[in-house]
């Protein structure tokens, strides 16, 4: 991917200049200038940079300033460190990058991407479509809130022409405020599905809120939507600009055909228009990232990129860690990491792939989908019935999932740990076996992947 050289905005900023964007005090020198990324992590540092102190209940930021290698702070106090000092960082933190990429408008097409599910891959299939056509900087993994964000939004420069944000929810009305420090030109919504539906309660409540980015789209900007899902198509009702389809249906704008997947799960297909058609080797595994693809193609098209160049791009995709990586093991078999979270669609997907896949035996380690609300114990029991169709071997792991194991009956068995998990496959895991990774962020399953080699 390539990105631009990152700095604050158009050009560096004293701390003077940055207490007054967001009505602070500096405490130190304030002619420090700023012209380095805005970092969280005291250890993630630059010269030049600026170290965001936030004071959590555990862990004081400040305490950390002396360590950081960044050359200034923003903080609630002073510190060690020239400081702009503000009452509500987090504040400080929204009201700097949105003045500071509001600077860069003129030329900056900002595309923000939200769903239930595929937000992070579809996001990195956007940015290697856009990246082809001019300097992009786009979200880092899932940063993908109140603070990552605007933390992707001041490693924007003078030099960026695409600005790809990925944005997340957990409460109705978090898109809208994130729409509230940058709309975006183009509007990228995925799925409604069930990811947090014990924060929001319904999945009204989720289309509601995932509606929020399609209502903050700049004046003229162009909606991309998922042709497949009712509840994303719907959402042409809440602007009176553009819109662009993408999905399976004979109605989409930009239409997936002739899927095939090769032994590895691999998808190739054709991305058809009304006027072009191209062909998709995608290097990645898993039949629903053709979908992805044809999102991130669609607003590439919403941006001016034709159809076959967003195609020749995503045949070089990538996606971030922990999601869909196909990996050989000492032992001779395959494992297939997508442990960085899960929900019941995204983990049906999981398995999907998993069943795709050629090998002597499935075996799918599934732990905790967390933030299901009432309806936890149902879900978890659906999954093991979809995974005892899909998987030879179910290895459940946690007592939260313990109803997927249940569920999967004789295939399943059960562990109350990472460790005892990594241990029994250690002891089966042969060549030409394929095992599948998957769980909630919060069940940490990367722990039985890294033990796996």
């Amino acid at each position: 991917m390539t990105q631009s050289q990152p700095s604050l905005a158009l050009h560096p900023l004293s701390l003077a200049e940055i207490a007054a964007l967001v009505g602070g005090r500096v405490t130190g020198d304030a002619t420090v200038t700023v012209s380095a990324p805005a970092v969280l992590d005291s250890r993630h540092g630059e010269p030049g940079g600026l170290f965001v102190a936030m004071a959590g209940e555990r862990v004081d930021g400040h305490d950390y300033a002396g360590g950081t290698r960044a050359t200034a702070v923003l903080g609630s106090r002073p510190t060690s460190l020239p400081t702009v000092v503000v009452d509500d960082v987090p504040a400080a933190l929204q009201t700097l990058a949105a003045r500071s990429v509001a600077r860069l408008r003129e030329r900056l097409t900002v595309v923000a991407v939200t769903g239930s599910q595929g937000k992070t891959s579809t996001k990195d299939l956007l940015s290697v479509v856009l990246s082809g056509a001019g300097p992009t900087v786009a979200t880092h993994g899932s940063c993908n809130n109140e603070l990552g964000v605007p933390l992707t939004m001041l490693r924007a420069d003078a030099h960026t022409r695409f600005l790809a944000l990925e944005m997340g929810a957990r409460h109705v009305g978090d898109i809208a405020h994130l729409t509230g420090l940058v709309a975006p030109d183009i509007a990228v919504v995925l799925n409604v599905g069930q990811a947090h539906i014990g924060e929001f309660g319904s999945r009204a409540a989720i289309a509601r809120t995932k509606g929020e980015l399609v209502r903050g789209l700049a004046p003229g900007g162009t909606a991309v939507l998922n042709a497949d899902d009712p509840r994303v198509v719907a959402m042409r009702a809440l602007t009176d600009g553009p819109v662009l389809t993408f999905g399976r249906a004979e109605h989409a704008d930009v239409r997936v055909q002739d899927l095939v997947l090769d032994r590895l799960g691999r998808a190739t297909f054709t991305l058809r228009t009304s006027g072009a058609s191209a062909r998709v080797a995608l290097p990645l595994v898993g039949a629903h990232q053709a979908l992805n693809a044809a999102a991130a193609a669609a607003a590439g098209l919403a941006a001016g990129i034709p159809l076959i160049t967003s195609a020749v791009a995503l045949s070089t995709a990538s996606l971030s860690k922990w999601r869909m990586e196909l990996r050989t093991l000492a032992c001779g078999a395959t494992l297939l990491n997508d442990s960085y979270n899960a929900n019941p669609d995204s983990t049906r997907a999981a398995l999907d792939t998993l069943a795709a896949i050629s090998g002597r035996r499935r075996i799918a380690v599934l732990g905790a989908m967390l933030e299901l609300g009432a309806d936890s114990e149902a879900e978890h029991r659906a999954v093991g019935e979809y995974a005892a169709a899909h998987a030879d071997l179910v290895a459940v792991v946690g007592e939260t999932a313990r109803p997927v194991a249940d569920a999967a009956g004789a295939r399943a068995v059960a562990f109350p740990n990472n460790q005892a998990a990594a241990a029994w496959l250690h002891e089966i895991l042969t060549d030409g076996d394929v095992v599948l990774v998957k769980a909630s962020r919060g069940a940490r399953l990367d722990e039985v992947a890294s033990a796996l080699g």
